[in-house]
């Protein structure tokens, strides 16, 4: 790929990695409950979904994906479903300042804060259909296809964990004075409960 070619990806991974949307609020989730280095776990369960993405597209499989409307709208809607679930036990998660619960929280398994982000960013056939938009501009069919997908995906993947981490779930550390009241727990999980319903709503409508 030439260098050219690969700042214009860089800048256009940078741009859609620092656009808000269910992987940036399921990551500063993550870091506000959790912790920002532990919040790494889930950005590498949404990394492997967008491995999986660039390997559908690469096959083929996104265009009979995207030109059927059953099967986009299955992933669609299971998708909408799954972050309205994350969003609605968010939002009725009670406070609670006992130490114990506190530490079980921070706690949660790496594969359990892995797997949602897998689901997350896996759930979304938006992205498919992105993919589908945005590779083409970077690969030369008259070239081997191979190494270039592979340039693409490392380029892409490492601009989003770089953003992920140390953009979102950075910026989650500011709101962590929220969490040592109850008030300020309750406020926080009803405003991300209320961002992960809002998100997967618009999922489910917009087309």
């Amino acid at each position: 790929m030439q260098p050219s070619l690969w700042l214009a990806l860089a800048g256009a991974g940078a741009l859609i990695s620092f656009t808000p949307g269910a992987g940036a609020i399921n990551t500063m989730s993550n870091s506000l409950n959790s912790g920002f280095r532990r919040s790494i776990w889930g950005i590498l369960g949404q990394q492997a979904a967008l491995v999986v993405h660039i390997v559908v597209v690469a096959l083929g499989v996104g265009v009979l994906v995207a030109s059927s409307p059953v099967a986009f709208n299955v992933i669609r809607y299971a998708g909408a479903a799954y972050l309205v679930y994350l969003g609605i036990r968010q939002f009725l998660q009670k406070p609670d300042l006992d130490q114990e619960t506190a530490a079980t929280l921070r706690n949660e398994p790496a594969f359990s804060m892995f797997r949602r982000g897998l689901w997350v960013n896996l759930l979304n056939p938006k992205a498919i259909v992105f993919f589908l938009a945005f590779t083409p501009q970077f690969i030369r069919p008259e070239q081997p296809l191979l190494g270039q997908y592979m340039i693409l995906a490392v380029t892409v993947i490492a601009i989003d964990i770089l953003v992920m981490w140390f953009f979102f779930a950075a910026a989650a550390k500011s709101f962590r004075r929220f969490t040592h009241d109850a008030r300020g727990q309750l406020i926080l999980n009803r405003t991300f409960g209320v961002l992960f319903v809002g998100v997967g709503v618009l999922l489910a409508l917009i087309h």
